[in-house]
């Protein structure tokens, strides 16, 4: 029987929050030394937690599913899903398999009723809390839209005012969407827009020639804009 060690990161830059694959791996096979377990560990580098569509963790699962798998040691829950429902899904996998999930940073093991409990908790807990916080971001943003104040980049037709927070037209620019609404709605291709544009002498921002691309961006803002008045 084999005890598996999963470890994931997304990208380059959670290493430096203590998460890198070799800090993980550190972890894991302190926790499996401790248990006196002998150890293989899977790896996902560069894969995000937002689906168990990950090459690592579908060979992990493969695993499990033949009954070569005694338990499962993680470094952190959020290394092996971010989701309660997958979450739930991976443990009810794993009971039926009689596998334990181990997460060192949390000291859970679900090879106890009370562990898959606090697990399944945490978990939830931890979704309701990124859940808020991305409410809490859209709220604040539409408020600064609402406002007229800059939020991110400055879309194509507009301009920082000279207060340098509020955003007005800019007039060259706004020019150049109306004619790209008006190339639109006559049933042109982008790519056809973006050759009219560049005909009579139109620029982007960076005084480059227009590209499929950059008119798609301009469209996609556009849409976006109208929903928006729509939804007000």
């Amino acid at each position: 029987m084999l005890t598996i060690g999963y470890v994931r990161v997304s990208t380059d830059k959670q290493a430096e929050h203590g998460v890198s694959l070799e800090a993980q791996e550190a972890k894991i096979r302190a926790m499996a030394t401790v248990q006196g377990a002998d150890l293989d560990v899977i790896v996902d580098g560069g894969e995000s937690a937002k689906s168990l569509n990950r090459p690592g963790l579908q060979k992990l699962m493969a695993l499990v599913n033949s009954g070569k798998v005694e338990a499962v040691i993680v470094a952190k829950l959020d290394r092996l899903t971010r989701s309660v429902k997958d979450l739930c899904g991976l443990l009810e996998l794993f009971e039926k398999r009689k596998v334990a999930l181990i997460s060192v940073a949390e000291a859970l093991d679900t090879g106890s009723a009370a562990g898959r409990l606090v697990i399944t908790i945490m978990g939830a807990v931890s979704q309701w809390e990124r859940e808020a916080i991305g409410e809490r971001t859209r709220d604040a943003l539409r408020h600064k839209r609402g406002n007229g104040e800059r939020v991110g980049n400055i879309e194509f037709g507009y301009r920082l005012s000279s207060d340098q927070q509020h955003l007005e037209p800019d007039p060259a620019e706004q020019a150049t969407v109306e004619q790209i609404r008006h190339l639109r709605s006559q049933g042109h291709s982008l790519r056809r827009i973006a050759t009219t544009l560049n005909h009579h002498g139109h620029r982007t921002r960076r005084g480059t020639e227009w590209r499929l691309e950059s008119v798609n961006r301009v469209v996609k803002q556009h849409a976006a804009a109208t929903q928006c008045s729509k939804s007000a």
